[in-house]
């Protein structure tokens, strides 16, 4: 596995970091006046069915496969402490996103979480802190940061071999690589350890929930649309909160007109 050494430079990562924000507060796409509300804005849906057609025929091929292989090999029990272990590991890029976005609540209980499952929970693969009624981990991202942020949602992409996404989610997934500080932490090979077992628990994802997503993928009229649909309302349900009401992203308003909130009923 390559050795991305410019990682793990200060001065590069900060300027990297700067840049990325820079151009996806600038390069998010407004929503036009006049579009559906509540409707994904897709501006680039030819050449992003044309990326859905790829990822379909790699998933058929060969994660598809290899997920239920993988599901079907593994025992449950190693399985899910593989993914605890990979969650875990992802705490504290969460940590570092909430205090980005002031959420210091959030970043003091992510921290406790972490480091009780990491040292009582053997690294992560026993959920201690839930035994002990601890709170629930923000799973924040940068992504979410950006919405805090107010930048705009931007157009909808699917992305190859990530699948759907947003522009402002692309950007914050890419941000994302560089702001979980056990990349810095750690040394080879122990720096790989969180994108592994992120791998491994996609791989068992896909197997756990094989039926669901063949569905939307092979059983659907339209797939590439279905798809589309429920990644904008998860993804905004999951930034309002979990609460309810229309499903319109509130930084795609018009220069000079009110942000009304979306979330509010």
């Amino acid at each position: 596995m390559p050795h991305f050494s410019f990682i793990r430079q200060p001065k590069l990562r900060a300027a990297g970091l700067a840049l990325v924000v820079a151009l996806v507060s600038a390069g998010c796409t407004p929503t036009p006046a006049g579009h559906p509300p509540g409707q994904a804005f897709d501006p680039y849906e030819e050449e992003n069915r044309r990326t859905h057609a790829f990822n379909r025929a790699l998933d058929r091929n060969l994660v598809g496969p290899a997920g239920k292989g993988y599901s079907g090999f593994i025992p449950d029990d190693v399985e899910n402490m593989i993914g605890r272990f990979a969650f875990n590991l992802s705490i504290p890029g969460a940590v570092v996103n909430n205090i980005l976005q002031g959420n210091m609540k959030g970043a003091t209980e992510d921290t406790y979480r972490f480091v009780v499952n990491t040292t009582i929970g053997l690294g992560g693969l026993f959920d201690t802190a839930s035994e002990l009624n601890m709170p629930q981990a923000t799973d924040a991202d940068f992504g979410q940061t950006l919405y805090v942020w107010g930048v705009r949602e931007g157009a909808y992409i699917e992305l190859p071999l990530l699948g759907p996404s947003t522009e402002r989610a692309a950007a914050g997934k890419l941000v994302d690589l560089f702001t979980n500080p056990l990349t810095y932490v750690l040394d080879e090979p122990q720096n790989y350890y969180p994108t592994v077992a992120s791998g491994a628990t996609g791989l068992s994802d896909r197997g756990r929930f094989a039926d669901t997503i063949d569905s939307v993928l092979y059983d659907s009229a339209d797939s590439y649309a279905q798809a589309r649909s429920l990644y904008i309302q998860n993804r905004r349900f999951k930034l309002g909160g979990g609460s309810g009401g229309a499903l319109d992203d509130p930084y795609d308003a018009e220069l000079g007109t009110p942000l009304e909130d979306p979330y509010d009923e």
